[in-house]
């Protein structure tokens, strides 16, 4: 009976709590990118174990003219998942904004992912050229996800020319490093009225449970999925993360304390 119950109120806490992102709405709040698995069949095996459904492709390194069962391509077409386009790879606002002009052209989702690198041994962002990107595509109808610095500024700054959501990353793109500011992300927090979804750096479930423990909306990840030695397995575990971090922040955690506090209640104790 008490299974019963923990599933009935599981069911009902995420049936009653979307990731919402403009007009677009989830119940997961894991989004996957599919670069670096061994092979397309692993990349969907791995992509369903961990419940997204938000999937990230990066136009300039994706075939665009294979689409046959098999395929990348195909695998991402079979409307199992919505496809979000980013600009991986892109070192312009320019190029990131072409890029994203084609995934429209090719009928993909309004929801893009822009990314614009500063740096090609960190793979920072160019937070100039992501503003002045971001500003293109808002305007042009695009509901636009910035990569971006753990900058509460550069946050502000997207938010206020009209991005649906900002990432932060929580450490280099790809380094598994997890959350090694976690103060910024609060003060990003804090000021923002938009999903804050962290992006890059996550290395493993618990990384991903504190992401969302801190009060982010969401996480995006890539490798720490796909460099682990059972993909599939972490893809499974980090959903779990990701569900357990949601859960624990709208429960709300114990107050700290310096000192013990007896868990057994001592009233009505016999002196």
């Amino acid at each position: 009976m008490w299974a019963l119950f923990v599933s009935l109120m599981s069911n009902e806490t995420s049936a009653g709590d979307k990731l919402e992102i403009g007009n677009f709405s989830f119940d997961s709040r894991l989004l996957v990118g599919t670069g670096k698995y061994k092979s397309v069949d692993e990349t969907r095996d791995a992509l369903r174990a961990s419940g997204a459904e938000v999937v990230t492709v990066a136009l300039r390194r994706v075939n665009l003219d294979d689409a046959s069962e098999g395929s990348l391509l195909g695998l991402l077409q079979s409307k199992e998942w919505t496809i979000l386009p980013n600009t991986a790879g892109c070192f312009t606002a320019d190029d990131a904004i072409r890029t994203l002009r084609l995934a429209r052209e090719l009928g993909l989702a309004d929801m893009v992912k822009l990314e614009v690198i500063g740096d090609p041994k960190t793979l920072y962002p160019d937070n100039e050229a992501t503003l002045e990107a971001a500003k293109v595509l808002v305007k042009e109808g695009f509901t636009v996800l910035p990569y971006c610095i753990d900058d509460p500024i550069i946050c502000r700054k997207l938010e206020d020319i009209g991005c649906a959501a900002v990432m932060p990353l929580a450490a280099p793109i790809g380094s598994g490093l997890g959350i090694r500011n976690p103060y910024n992300l609060r003060i990003i927090l804090e000021n923002a009225k938009v999903p804050v979804i962290v992006d890059a750096g996550v290395g493993t479930a618990s990384d991903a449970a504190v992401a969302l423990e801190l009060g982010c909306d969401g996480v995006l990840m890539n490798t720490a999925i796909a460099h682990a030695k059972d993909p599939v397995l972490m893809a499974d575990a980090m959903r779990l993360g990701v569900s357990a971090g949601r859960k624990a922040f709208l429960a709300g955690r114990m107050e700290r304390r310096l000192y013990a506090n007896a868990s057994s209640p001592e009233a009505g104790l016999i002196e």
